[in-house]
């Protein structure tokens, strides 16, 4: 793989490459799960993994290195590799990832009182460290056939602690210099950019979340500023917020706007608890593309768990200098994929954006974001439409995107009726649909987008991806934006099919010319959300189900309770296992349905008792049998609780998880099957109370019934998750 970039985009094999990142750290997850996870990112739009060498994690105590089991570096790095992904290892070697010290063992502290600075006894301890780093991933680097094609220096270098200026700037050359004396000798060196960080001449990558749970205010904070088309690359929230460029240490003139940190969700701390939901990730990415970023990079993508510590625990807390106390175990980070796997509801809505990206990534990277002069300019601007146009003007012929957001996480925004959106010169010809702009609205929408002879000249609809088989393209678009004076609920949007080009809507869509090996497929939003496209054999498949399904190779494999229906177009090469067919002509997809199936496994039970009861704290021993459990079935608890945390413990004693109550409706699922030793299990749980007159931030207080403090188990269950293969 021949990787380079320039200061439009990072180039792939020649062509311009438009690639979405996805977050996880091998040493907070089971190792014998790591390639099932990396296909389900794969599955999601994931081309890049990127991850965090955690040095704490693996030399605790000075010279005992360990990179077994959840911590073998080279074996995650395989199964990156045989998972067909690509990888940017982030080697630190401060890392923040909420992690005890950001990453640095107690002992190198107590070695090295001046690290991150330019003293020459921590310099050498680094240069031990990422020696040993290479020691793992040798032989993997991109100009070996392996995965790594990048390697990020250092975090957040002078904006979260180390120096600035000329100081800052030598010491992160020396580092890098450092990093390839060691042998990293790979296409890109990426440092963090915001907040006045150092890069070096590295590769900048910018990071924006949805609110900031860092803040050590207990109230509401102000709307974040990653909801505007802007130019400026700096988070509002994780930089500085003085104008264009300002906070930024690099000219963004020289490097393509990259994203590393865009928050895939939120790690909660104790002190303030937000709740990042699939639309606040959404509507960020969607604005992110549509102000001319051409790498969308999430962190966290993937939750996992904080491994034990042979010393200390190892999370994030004030207790070593640190601003936040975070879960001693749980990372979930509320990630598309969670501590266990399981989905979080950004997955779907991250995966819309991504399969965009992957099949006209390409024809976007050249595009600059446009943004009219009358776009609000503040995220206080709840009235202002907002928008952008990305087009390459050098090559109008390539069309062109405009990009629309009425979304503010926890904010009502305007709705503007009978919208007729104005694009710019070249393209000011074109008339796009009089649309109705709802309260939470965000999409975009194409302008003179070739489909195959035929060029479509404007559309309601929002394209999601192309499908090739056999000498026919079906571009599939969906309804996310509203035609002007239909209801919102109109069947038009509720219904997905499969058209000619001269058969398409009129209403939501204008053709110029006709290709009679093109087809249209309109998707609900809804069937958007659930839609995956397949490679099989050479051939493309439109896929829709509540289940998730991935593949390796031809191998197709579906994630869920087993009782999700599967559309599919065209029809797979084969009936999947366990599911028969039936045809629906209305949509043109073919549906497979699971069949009934007699000897099902038994499910799992759980019994559950009050033990104890303090001012402090109520226990409760929890009991599960699987007494037939099949493989590939991930067994979970479902608790519904109010306090101010939770925890489990296994009939040892040992911490196996825990969790921060984030406000009224908060659930916590737990995969158990890695605590169980057998087929009974018995686990002790407890609720600490939460006191009304807490100085924390929580979106939405629970009713604490006329008292001052709440501690309840509100309900709970156990539910299954299967991993079938299909085909």
């Amino acid at each position: 793989m021949n990787i380079s970039y320039d200061n439009t985009s990072l180039i792939k094999d020649g062509k311009r490459w438009f690639p979405i990142m996805g977050e996880i750290h091998y040493s907070r997850y089971p190792d014998s799960d790591w390639k099932r996870e990396l296909l389900k990112m794969k599955a999601g739009g994931v081309d890049l993994v990127s991850s965090y060498v955690i040095w704490i994690h693996h030399e605790e105590i000075e010279g005992e290195w360990d990179f077994s089991d959840w911590r073998n570096l080279r074996g995650f790095v395989g199964a990156v590799k045989d998972a067909g992904l690509a990888m940017i290892l982030r080697i630190g070697p401060w890392v923040h990832a909420e992690v005890r010290n950001g990453g640095f063992p107690d002992w190198l502290l107590q070695k090295c009182p001046n690290a991150r600075t330019n003293d020459e006894p921590y310099f050498k301890e680094i240069g031990l460290y990422f020696e040993k780093v290479f020691e793992q991933v040798q032989g993997l680097l991109n100009k070996d056939g392996g995965p790594i094609i990048g390697v990020q220096i250092e975090n957040e270098f002078g904006h979260c602690g180390g120096l600035l200026g000329k100081e800052g700037e030598k010491h992160m050359q020396y580092l890098l210099q450092m990093a390839k004396d060691a042998g990293f000798d790979v296409p890109l060196y990426t440092a963090t950019g915001w907040g006045g960080a150092i890069t070096a001449g590295m590769l900048p990558v910018m990071g924006g979340y949805c609110e900031a749970p860092w803040d050590h205010r207990t109230t509401e904070i102000e709307p974040s500023g990653n909801y505007v088309f802007s130019h400026e690359r700096n988070d509002h929230n994780i930089g500085s917020d003085f104008g264009l460029g300002h906070g930024t240490t690099f000219d963004m003139t020289k490097y393509p706007y990259l994203t590393a940190e865009l928050g895939g969700g939120m790690e909660v701390s104790y002190k303030r608890r937000p709740v990042a939901r699939a639309k606040d990730i959404g509507a960020m990415s969607l604005v992110k593309m549509g102000s001319g970023c051409n790498l969308l990079g999430y962190y966290m993508y993937h939750g996992g768990m904080n491994p034990d510590g042979k010393v200390t625990t190892l999370e994030e807390n004030t207790a070593t200098g640190s601003y936040n106390d975070m879960p001693v175990k749980n990372y979930d980070f509320r990630a598309p994929l969670g501590t266990y796997g399981n989905e979080n509801g950004s997955y779907r809505e991250i995966r819309m954006l991504a399969q965009f990206a992957k099949d006209f990534g390409q024809n976007i990277c050249t595009m600059k974001a446009h943004i009219p002069d009358e776009n609000p300019l503040v995220p206080t601007n709840f009235t202002a439409l907002r928008s952008s146009f990305r087009y390459d003007e050098k090559s109008p012929e390539a069309g062109a995107y405009v990009f629309v957001n009425n979304f503010q996480r926890r904010r009502d925004m305007a709705e503007h009726d009978g919208v007729e959106l104005k694009a710019p010169a070249p393209f000011d010809s074109v008339a796009i649909p009089a649309l109705d702009i709802y309260n939470g609205d965000f999409f975009f929408l194409p302008l003179l987008m070739k489909t195959g002879a035929a060029r479509l000249l404007s559309s309601a609809c929002t394209p999601l991806c192309v499908l090739h088989n056999a000498g026919k393209n079906s571009y599939v678009f969906y309804t996310a934006s509203h035609l002007a004076k239909l209801s919102k609920d109109d069947r038009l949007y509720k219904t997905s099919r499969i058209t000619t080009i001269q058969g398409a809507d009129k209403r939501l869509y204008t053709f110029e010319g006709n290709d009679e090996t093109v087809e249209i497929i309109t998707l609900s939003r809804k069937d958007a959300l659930n839609a995956v496209k397949l490679s099989i054999a050479g051939n493309d498949f439109l896929t829709i189900s509540d289940a998730l399904l991935y593949q390796e190779e031809d191998c197709v494999f579906a994630e869920g309770s087993g009782q999700e229906a599967i559309q599919c177009y065209p029809p797979l090469p084969a009936t999947p296992n366990g599911y028969e067919t039936a045809q629906t002509e209305q949509t043109g997809f073919t549906v497979y349905k699971p069949q009934a199936c007699t000897d099902e496994a038994e499910q799992a039970t759980l019994a559950y008792n009050l033990t104890e009861t303090t001012g402090k704290t109520v226990a409760y021993v929890l009991t599960v049998s699987q007494p037939n459990a099949e493989q590939g079935t991930e067994t979970f608890i479902h608790i519904a609780y109010t306090g101010n945390a939770a925890r489990l413990y296994g009939s040892d004693g040992k911490l196996l998880d825990d969790d921060i109550y984030t406000g009224t409706g908060h659930e916590w699922n737990i995969g158990i099957n890695r605590f169980m030793k057998g087929k009974d299990a018995t686990f002790r749980f407890e609720i600490d109370v939460l006191d009304s007159t807490s100085d924390i931030f929580i979106e939405n207080w629970p009713d604490f019934c006329n008292g001052s403090t709440k501690a309840s188990l509100d309900s709970i269950r156990t539910f299954s998750k299967r991993t079938s293969q299909l085909l």
